[in-house]
């Protein structure tokens, strides 16, 4: 079996970290990133069994850091509200050489018929564009991670610029094993502001604009919090 090591950047998940280091217990490593908590999310982390550092707040910088000392020859990167179902390393380990990385399937954690509808959507994207976002914990190969420049330090939309990286580098595969994420984003904007929310943000970069400036109008269309930015749906 290679080695794997799981990548988590966290920020305030005290919650919902453990779910995550505990579903990718079989990992060589699980290494939290944490982007200035003022919760229990490191305390929660290290009694879970993770390796846990800090770094600057911003989930590609976290992730870049994390990545930069893990050990394995793979990386899986792993939202923390997210956790993988069973059979995730085995189906990783059966990959064949030419795959350099991809990503696992996206569910969200709701029985919700609607949820249903949006995975497909999602599957239909993967599908159609090859473009898996950060929340279907994407995996890449060590070696692959170093050539291609690492996780973009962007403020929003780097697992996109990731994954551009990623396909000019090889083969991608899609697994079937779930990537099972919190439906709290969808809860919160609703399933249809979200959505639209996603592709115009999307839309917007692909045409060229700054991910600083996508950050901010993002950040300013999403009702305001003080204990922490505002959420993103990858």
């Amino acid at each position: 079996m290679p080695t794997v090591s799981v990548v988590i950047p966290a920020l305030d998940e005290e919650s919902r970290v453990a779910a995550a280091i505990r579903s990718v217990a079989e990992a060589s490593e699980a290494i939290v990133v944490d982007g200035g908590s003022v919760d229990r999310t490191r305390e929660v982390a290290r009694t879970a069994g993770a390796r846990v550092i800090e770094a600057a707040r911003g989930r590609g910088g976290q992730i870049d850091e994390g990545a930069r000392i893990a050990t394995g020859e793979w990386l899986v990167l792993l939202h923390a509200d997210t956790r993988l179902e069973p059979g995730w390393s085995e189906a990783l380990a059966a990959l064949p050489a030419e795959v350099v990385g991809g990503a696992f399937r996206l569910a969200i954690d709701s029985p919700r018929r609607a949820f249903r509808l949006l995975e497909s959507a999602v599957r239909l994207r993967v599908r159609l564009f090859a473009l898996p976002y950060g929340d279907q914990a994407l995996f890449v190969r060590r070696e692959v991670y170093d050539r291609i420049g690492g996780m973009p330090h962007l403020p929003l939309m780097e697992d996109v610029a990731f994954v551009r990286r990623l396909r000019g580098a090889g083969r991608l595969a899609f697994l079937p094993v779930r990537a099972i994420t919190s439906a709290r984003r969808w809860e919160r904007y609703g399933i249809l502001g979200t959505t639209a929310r996603n592709l115009c943000t999307l839309a917007l970069y692909a045409l060229g604009r700054p991910p600083a400036r996508l950050e901010r109008s993002y950040g300013a269309a999403a009702p305001a919090r003080l204990d922490r930015p505002p959420e993103r749906p990858l």
